[in-house]
Protein backbone atom coordinates (compact mmCIF):
# COMPACT_ATOMS: atom_id res chain seq x y z
CA UNK A 1 0.00 0.00 0.00
CA UNK A 2 1.03 3.62 -0.46
CA UNK A 3 0.95 5.96 2.51
CA UNK A 4 -0.31 9.47 1.79
CA UNK A 5 2.09 11.76 3.63
CA UNK A 6 1.96 15.47 4.41
CA UNK A 7 5.03 17.47 5.48
CA UNK A 8 4.42 20.55 7.64
CA UNK A 9 7.31 22.84 8.61
CA UNK A 10 7.82 26.58 8.36
CA UNK A 11 11.48 26.10 7.34
CA UNK A 12 11.93 25.29 3.62
CA UNK A 13 15.25 23.53 4.35
CA UNK A 14 13.59 21.25 6.90
CA UNK A 15 10.77 20.40 4.47
CA UNK A 16 13.30 19.49 1.78
CA UNK A 17 15.27 17.35 4.25
CA UNK A 18 12.18 15.33 5.19
CA UNK A 19 11.14 14.96 1.55
CA UNK A 20 14.63 13.76 0.66
CA UNK A 21 14.49 11.06 3.33
CA UNK A 22 10.98 10.00 2.35
CA UNK A 23 12.01 9.44 -1.28
CA UNK A 24 14.00 6.43 -0.13
CA UNK A 25 10.77 4.63 0.76
CA UNK A 26 8.76 3.55 -2.31
CA UNK A 27 5.61 3.13 -0.18
CA UNK A 28 5.51 6.83 0.71
CA UNK A 29 3.49 9.20 -1.43
CA UNK A 30 4.12 12.84 -0.41
CA UNK A 31 0.80 14.47 -1.24
CA UNK A 32 1.74 17.93 -0.02
CA UNK A 33 4.10 20.24 1.86
CA UNK A 34 3.01 23.38 3.71
CA UNK A 35 4.74 26.01 5.79
CA UNK A 36 2.26 27.23 8.42
CA UNK A 37 -0.41 25.94 10.75
CA UNK A 38 -3.50 27.25 8.97
CA UNK A 39 -2.35 25.79 5.68
CA UNK A 40 -1.72 22.51 7.49
CA UNK A 41 -5.32 22.41 8.78
CA UNK A 42 -6.69 22.97 5.28
CA UNK A 43 -4.34 20.36 3.76
CA UNK A 44 -5.24 17.71 6.35
CA UNK A 45 -8.97 18.29 5.87
CA UNK A 46 -8.70 18.19 2.09
CA UNK A 47 -6.05 15.50 1.52
CA UNK A 48 -6.77 13.28 4.55
CA UNK A 49 -3.17 12.00 4.73
CA UNK A 50 -2.22 8.79 6.49
CA UNK A 51 0.97 10.30 7.94
CA UNK A 52 1.86 13.85 8.92
CA UNK A 53 5.34 15.10 9.77
CA UNK A 54 4.41 18.10 11.87
CA UNK A 55 6.55 20.94 13.21
CA UNK A 56 5.63 22.34 16.61
CA UNK A 57 6.47 26.03 16.38
CA UNK A 58 4.99 27.66 13.28
CA UNK A 59 3.34 30.92 12.21
CA UNK A 60 -0.44 31.28 12.54
CA UNK A 61 -0.98 28.07 14.55
CA UNK A 62 1.40 25.69 16.30
CA UNK A 63 1.35 21.94 15.76
CA UNK A 64 -0.88 21.23 18.76
CA UNK A 65 -3.46 23.75 17.58
CA UNK A 66 -3.40 22.09 14.16
CA UNK A 67 -4.26 18.70 15.64
CA UNK A 68 -7.04 20.19 17.75
CA UNK A 69 -8.52 21.90 14.69
CA UNK A 70 -8.76 18.68 12.65
CA UNK A 71 -9.68 16.25 15.43
CA UNK A 72 -13.34 16.11 14.42
CA UNK A 73 -12.58 15.66 10.70
CA UNK A 74 -9.51 13.47 10.23
CA UNK A 75 -6.90 12.15 12.67
CA UNK A 76 -3.73 11.02 10.88
CA UNK A 77 -0.73 9.27 12.39
CA UNK A 78 1.50 12.15 13.55
CA UNK A 79 5.25 12.41 13.97
CA UNK A 80 6.36 15.68 15.49
CA UNK A 81 9.55 17.07 13.97
CA UNK A 82 11.06 19.95 15.94
CA UNK A 83 14.24 21.51 17.30
CA UNK A 84 12.85 21.78 20.85
CA UNK A 85 12.84 18.84 23.26
CA UNK A 86 10.65 20.45 25.95
CA UNK A 87 7.47 19.79 23.96
CA UNK A 88 7.88 16.02 24.09
CA UNK A 89 5.44 15.34 26.93
CA UNK A 90 2.78 17.54 25.37
CA UNK A 91 3.33 15.82 22.03
CA UNK A 92 2.61 12.38 23.44
CA UNK A 93 -0.37 13.73 25.35
CA UNK A 94 -1.66 14.79 21.92
CA UNK A 95 -1.29 11.13 20.87
CA UNK A 96 1.61 11.70 18.51
CA UNK A 97 3.33 8.46 17.54
CA UNK A 98 6.85 9.88 17.82
CA UNK A 99 8.85 13.01 18.54
CA UNK A 100 11.88 13.63 16.33
CA UNK A 101 14.49 16.22 17.20
CA UNK A 102 16.21 18.21 14.45
CA UNK A 103 18.63 17.41 12.99
CA UNK A 104 17.30 13.87 13.00
CA UNK A 105 19.60 10.94 12.39
CA UNK A 106 18.78 8.81 9.37
CA UNK A 107 18.41 5.54 11.34
CA UNK A 108 16.17 7.24 13.90
CA UNK A 109 14.01 8.70 11.13
CA UNK A 110 13.43 5.41 9.35
CA UNK A 111 12.70 3.57 12.58
CA UNK A 112 10.00 6.14 13.36
CA UNK A 113 8.68 5.86 9.81
CA UNK A 114 8.50 2.06 10.07
CA UNK A 115 6.45 2.31 13.27
CA UNK A 116 4.20 4.94 11.73
CA UNK A 117 3.45 2.77 8.70
CA UNK A 118 2.67 -0.17 10.97
CA UNK A 119 0.20 1.92 12.95
CA UNK A 120 -1.54 3.02 9.75
CA UNK A 121 -1.79 -0.60 8.61
CA UNK A 122 -3.35 -1.59 11.92
CA UNK A 123 -5.83 1.27 11.74
CA UNK A 124 -6.83 0.54 8.17
CA UNK A 125 -7.03 -3.20 8.86
CA UNK A 126 -9.37 -2.53 11.77
CA UNK A 127 -11.57 -0.28 9.64
CA UNK A 128 -11.64 -2.85 6.82
CA UNK A 129 -12.59 -5.64 9.21
CA UNK A 130 -15.40 -3.55 10.64
CA UNK A 131 -16.69 -2.85 7.13
CA UNK A 132 -16.79 -6.60 6.47
CA UNK A 133 -18.58 -7.22 9.77
CA UNK A 134 -21.16 -4.53 9.00
CA UNK A 135 -21.74 -5.93 5.50
CA UNK A 136 -22.15 -9.50 6.78
CA UNK A 137 -24.64 -8.33 9.38
CA UNK A 138 -26.68 -6.68 6.64
CA UNK A 139 -26.91 -9.82 4.51
CA UNK A 140 -27.21 -12.36 7.36
CA UNK A 141 -30.58 -12.98 9.05
CA UNK A 142 -30.94 -11.06 12.32
CA UNK A 143 -29.52 -12.96 15.29
CA UNK A 144 -28.58 -15.84 12.95
CA UNK A 145 -24.86 -15.60 13.61
CA UNK A 146 -22.30 -13.70 15.61
CA UNK A 147 -19.46 -12.10 13.67
CA UNK A 148 -16.59 -11.27 16.01
CA UNK A 149 -13.05 -9.94 15.70
CA UNK A 150 -10.39 -11.73 17.70
CA UNK A 151 -6.64 -12.07 17.27
CA UNK A 152 -6.67 -10.36 13.89
CA UNK A 153 -9.30 -12.81 12.59
CA UNK A 154 -13.02 -12.70 11.90
CA UNK A 155 -14.87 -15.47 13.74
CA UNK A 156 -18.33 -16.65 12.69
CA UNK A 157 -20.25 -18.36 15.48
CA UNK A 158 -23.63 -20.05 15.37
CA UNK A 159 -25.38 -18.80 18.54
CA UNK A 160 -26.93 -22.23 19.05
CA UNK A 161 -23.45 -23.56 19.79
CA UNK A 162 -22.83 -21.10 22.62
CA UNK A 163 -23.37 -22.62 26.06
CA UNK A 164 -22.62 -19.59 28.19
CA UNK A 165 -20.74 -16.30 28.12
CA UNK A 166 -18.65 -14.68 30.81
CA UNK A 167 -17.07 -11.27 31.20
CA UNK A 168 -13.44 -11.14 32.36
CA UNK A 169 -11.89 -7.69 32.84
CA UNK A 170 -11.95 -6.03 29.40
CA UNK A 171 -12.66 -9.30 27.60
CA UNK A 172 -15.55 -11.67 27.01
CA UNK A 173 -15.26 -15.45 26.75
CA UNK A 174 -17.79 -17.38 24.68
CA UNK A 175 -17.94 -21.03 25.74
CA UNK A 176 -18.82 -23.52 23.02
CA UNK A 177 -18.34 -27.32 23.04
CA UNK A 178 -14.60 -27.94 23.00
CA UNK A 179 -13.57 -24.31 22.45
CA UNK A 180 -13.51 -20.93 24.18
CA UNK A 181 -13.47 -17.74 22.08
CA UNK A 182 -11.91 -14.74 23.84
CA UNK A 183 -12.58 -11.30 22.41
CA UNK A 184 -12.04 -7.75 23.57
CA UNK A 185 -15.60 -6.55 23.98
CA UNK A 186 -18.19 -5.55 26.58
CA UNK A 187 -20.64 -8.22 27.64
CA UNK A 188 -23.49 -5.75 27.13
CA UNK A 189 -22.48 -5.38 23.48
CA UNK A 190 -22.57 -9.15 22.99
CA UNK A 191 -25.90 -9.35 24.82
CA UNK A 192 -27.44 -6.91 22.34
CA UNK A 193 -26.39 -9.20 19.46
CA UNK A 194 -28.13 -12.26 20.90
CA UNK A 195 -31.72 -13.48 20.65
CA UNK A 196 -33.37 -12.51 23.98
CA UNK A 197 -35.73 -15.48 23.64
CA UNK A 198 -32.78 -17.86 23.80
CA UNK A 199 -30.19 -16.06 25.91
CA UNK A 200 -30.63 -14.54 29.35
CA UNK A 201 -28.26 -12.57 31.50
CA UNK A 202 -28.28 -14.08 34.99
CA UNK A 203 -25.34 -12.18 36.47
CA UNK A 204 -23.51 -8.97 35.70
CA UNK A 205 -20.78 -11.09 34.11
CA UNK A 206 -22.73 -14.14 32.89
CA UNK A 207 -25.15 -14.85 30.02
CA UNK A 208 -26.55 -18.36 29.53
CA UNK A 209 -28.09 -20.17 26.59
CA UNK A 210 -31.39 -21.36 28.02
CA UNK A 211 -31.33 -24.48 25.84
CA UNK A 212 -28.06 -25.51 27.53
CA UNK A 213 -29.39 -25.20 31.11
CA UNK A 214 -30.20 -28.40 33.01
CA UNK A 215 -31.80 -26.92 36.14
CA UNK A 216 -31.89 -23.99 38.53
CA UNK A 217 -31.05 -24.98 42.09
CA UNK A 218 -32.11 -22.92 45.16
CA UNK A 219 -29.28 -22.57 47.67
CA UNK A 220 -31.07 -20.82 50.52
CA UNK A 221 -31.22 -17.13 51.45
CA UNK A 222 -32.91 -16.46 48.13
CA UNK A 223 -29.87 -17.46 46.10
CA UNK A 224 -29.80 -19.82 43.12
CA UNK A 225 -27.27 -21.73 41.05
CA UNK A 226 -27.68 -22.40 37.34
CA UNK A 227 -26.63 -25.95 36.50
CA UNK A 228 -25.59 -26.35 32.87
CA UNK A 229 -25.99 -29.60 30.92
CA UNK A 230 -22.19 -29.88 30.74
CA UNK A 231 -22.02 -29.91 34.55
CA UNK A 232 -20.86 -26.33 34.97
CA UNK A 233 -22.42 -24.42 37.87
CA UNK A 234 -23.00 -20.69 37.41
CA UNK A 235 -24.20 -18.03 39.81
CA UNK A 236 -27.61 -16.43 39.44
CA UNK A 237 -26.79 -12.91 40.64
CA UNK A 238 -28.91 -11.46 43.44
CA UNK A 239 -29.49 -8.24 41.51
CA UNK A 240 -30.93 -10.38 38.69
CA UNK A 241 -33.50 -12.19 40.84
CA UNK A 242 -36.29 -10.17 39.23
CA UNK A 243 -35.51 -12.13 36.07
CA UNK A 244 -36.01 -15.52 37.73
CA UNK A 245 -39.66 -15.94 36.71
CA UNK A 246 -38.79 -14.85 33.19
CA UNK A 247 -35.90 -17.31 33.22
CA UNK A 248 -38.06 -20.22 34.41
CA UNK A 249 -40.77 -19.41 31.90
CA UNK A 250 -38.24 -19.53 29.06
CA UNK A 251 -36.74 -22.73 30.44
CA UNK A 252 -40.16 -24.37 30.54
CA UNK A 253 -40.88 -23.46 26.93
CA UNK A 254 -37.47 -24.76 25.92
CA UNK A 255 -37.84 -28.00 27.90
CA UNK A 256 -41.35 -28.70 26.65
CA UNK A 257 -40.03 -28.27 23.14
CA UNK A 258 -37.33 -30.83 23.93
CA UNK A 259 -39.49 -33.17 26.00
CA UNK A 260 -38.43 -31.89 29.41
CA UNK A 261 -40.22 -29.62 31.89
CA UNK A 262 -38.00 -27.38 34.05
CA UNK A 263 -38.83 -27.04 37.72
CA UNK A 264 -37.39 -25.29 40.75
CA UNK A 265 -37.82 -26.24 44.37
CA UNK A 266 -35.66 -29.16 45.35
CA UNK A 267 -33.37 -28.61 42.37
CA UNK A 268 -34.72 -31.44 40.21
CA UNK A 269 -36.02 -31.52 36.64
CA UNK A 270 -39.19 -33.40 35.81
CA UNK A 271 -39.36 -35.42 32.60
CA UNK A 272 -42.54 -35.96 30.66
Amino acid sequence: MNFKTLVVDDEPLARRRIQSLLRADPEIDVVGTVGDGRAAVEAIKELKPDLVFLDVQMPEMDGFEVLAAVSDVHVPTVLFFTAYDHYAVKAFEAHALDYLLKPVKRDRFFEALRRAKEQVRLRQGSVYEQQIVDLMKQVAPAKARLILRAGGKLIFINPEEIEWIEAAANYVRLHTPGEIHTIREKISTIEAELDPERFLRVHRSIIVNIDKVKQVIPCGSGEYVVMMKNGRELSFGRSYRDRLEQFLSKMSVSRRHNGVIASVGNGSSAHR
